[in-house]
């Protein structure tokens, strides 16, 4: 009886997936989806400024891939935390 009250009201369903995370609404499949791709990011990443280090003499192109690198790790470090963010409690 409270689940269908709940779906009732729109209100309570939004500050209940609101409490839960950001990823609340997606379906938990999607959610490991997303944990997969931050992770393939994260890697990529790392292999990237490796592959830089040892092989880029060019000053402009190590930026250019490193930024590129860099931007890939941020974006797999905001979407890994907001997997966990939405951890089932």
């Amino acid at each position: 009886m409270q689940h269908y009250m709940q779906m009732m009201n729109p209100v309570s369903n939004l500050l209940l997936n609101s409490a839960r995370g950001p990823l609340a609404s997606m379906h938990s499949l999607d959610v490991m989806w997303v944990s997969f791709y931050s992770i393939g990011l994260l890697l990529a990443s790392i292999l990237i400024i490796s592959a830089v280090r040892k092989w880029v003499h060019n000053a402009f192109l190590s930026f250019l891939f490193k930024f590129i690198a860099y931007a890939m790790f941020f974006i797999g470090t905001l979407l890994m935390v907001l997997v966990i963010l939405t951890w089932p409690n």
